[in-house]
């Protein structure tokens, strides 16, 4: 049973809590975040307890690892931090913000002999693993290119004095809160980016950053992809890959659709399922030397190269390639 320490308990920090409740792998022992008196309640009805600051978090000895649901900015000196107090970390998305906080981040746990993961959590979908042993098989045959979108509504739920609704913490709009989920997901069926050319503004949303972002994708291994995202429309999440021997489409969550050429399509059905107490869980088998992380630490780094490079190319209007 691994003993965590969430950090940060607005809406997300109580999801990923509320998630492993009753796990046999993985439990909360305390608890920080900016405003004490707002989570006090839902602490105790938890059972762990709170602390003065992530300082006294990282002192505890109870504590082998912290869950950070901070916001974005915050991560990378964080993840050191915890690095530094041999503390494994699990780390909302975005996991940094650019590829040299990121890559920085990562040397730092490596160097103090601690874990890192990061919550990219459509990577636990049975439909996301059924279609990447579809690619990987060869079954669609060489991967030509890919469409992916994700998008929702909570732009127009964020407060304006809220840290999720400035463009420092959020940019590029939705690509912080859910393309980057989308670009992790690419990333782990057709591997690294190359480069990106993207589009982003603001149309509609009340508050300051971007709801309309685009982007093309070249992918190293010579696949094309496209990726919209919004955080000011209606929920929907889908991937579709097209190769030369069929296509594949997950359309949302719980249903994947693979068609051969010349035959007719093959509907998956799955059940729903807890997404983040799955990847917690698989964070503590990766501690207790059970298994190991899907995301990996070059995945994790080209995420965020994504991200970054993203943003310039919507500002500067042209390609920009990913390191």
């Amino acid at each position: 049973m691994v003993n965590a320490a969430v950090v940060g308990l607005g809406r997300w920090g109580q999801v990923l809590v509320n998630s492993v409740q009753g796990s046999e792998k993985i439990r909360f022992v305390a608890g920080t975040t900016r405003t004490p008196a707002k989570a006090e309640a839902f602490a105790r009805e938890r059972g762990f307890a709170m602390l003065a600051d992530y300082a006294a978090v990282l002192a505890d000895p109870k504590v082998e690892a912290v869950v950070l649901a901070t916001p974005h900015t915050q991560h990378a000196e964080q993840v050191k931090a915890a690095a530094a107090a041999g503390k494994h970390v699990f780390c909302d998305k975005p996991f940094t913000l650019t590829r040299d906080s990121a890559a920085e981040a990562i040397a730092a746990c490596r160097e103090a002999g601690v874990e890192i993961a990061v919550g990219h959590n459509r990577r636990f979908l049975p439909g996301y693993a059924d279609l990447a042993r579809l690619i990987a098989d060869g079954e669609l045959g060489t991967v030509l290119q890919v469409e992916g979108a994700v998008t929702g509504s909570g732009g127009f739920a964020y407060a304006p004095e809220g840290w999720r609704a400035s463009p420092t913490e959020s940019p590029a709009g939705g690509m912080t809160a859910l393309g980057i989920h989308m670009v992790d997901a690419l990333i782990g069926l057709l591997g690294p980016v190359a480069a990106v050319s993207a589009l982003s503004w603001r149309r509609a949303l009340p508050i300051a950053i971007d709801d309309t972002t685009a982007m093309l994708l070249r992918f190293a291994s010579g696949a094309a992809g496209t990726l919209v995202t919004s955080p000011a429309t209606v929920q929907n999440w889908r991937i579709q890959v097209y190769g030369t021997k069929g296509a594949a489409e997950m359309r949302g969550e719980t249903e994947l659709v693979a068609t051969r050429v010349g035959a007719k399509p093959e509907v998956r059905s799955y059940a729903p399922m807890d997404k983040e107490r799955a990847e917690l869980e698989c964070f503590a088998d990766l501690l207790a030397g059970r298994g190991s992380y899907p995301v990996t630490d070059a995945d994790a780094i080209n995420g965020v190269a994504v991200l970054e490079q993203v943003e310039r190319s919507a500002r500067a209007g042209t390609w920009i390639e990913v390191a």
